[in-house]
């Protein structure tokens, strides 16, 4: 792990990832997928991920109370074609329930906030399972508002190698 950022809390801190954390991030990405029921469609390897760190694609910071690894949050860089501004999303954030209700993940996003406004990025995006009450309610007392015009869509690997061949059929 790299450099650590100081807390107001004297058993708290931050670190930021670097690329030979590959391991403990799949590890917190499994954890995270584990408390959604979604441990089945985990793929990612520490190769990949390593990969994705040392391309600066992805940053990750984890969060060490009384000396133990309690929490992480993966982001990355964002756009918006629509209003031109620039921000992060954040892909996965998971706080263990030992801690939870301790102030933690609040200090968390207001460091992501901090990171935000430094880095000259407007805004802070992220998703949430609408059946995840409590983190909805977390995030709602951030000063957080939901858009719920947006559904999210993704081609997995197999539609998207479909849809790239088809276009390279019709290049002929």
């Amino acid at each position: 792990m790299q450099s650590s950022i100081s807390t107001p809390y004297s058993n708290f801190i931050l670190k930021k990832a670097t690329p030979n954390d590959a391991d403990l991030v799949v590890t917190f990405i499994k954890k995270l997928a584990k408390y959604q029921n979604m441990e089945n469609v985990i793929t990612t390897t520490p190769e990949r991920i390593k990969n994705i760190l040392e391309e600066n694609l992805a940053e990750v910071i984890f969060g060490i109370y009384e000396e133990e690894i309690v929490s992480f949050v993966y982001f990355n860089q964002k756009n918006s074609a629509f209003t031109g501004r620039k921000g992060l999303y954040i892909d996965a954030f998971f706080v263990d329930d030992c801690v939870r209700g301790k102030g933690l993940g609040k200090y968390i996003f207001q460091y992501l906030s901090k990171y935000s406004k430094d880095k000259g990025y407007e805004y802070l995006e992220w998703a949430c399972f609408d059946w995840n009450k409590s983190a909805i309610k977390f995030y709602e007392n951030l000063g957080a508002k939901c858009v719920e015009s947006l559904d999210i869509y993704r081609l997995s690997p197999e539609n998207l190698s479909l849809n790239a061949k088809e276009f390279e059929e019709n290049q002929l």
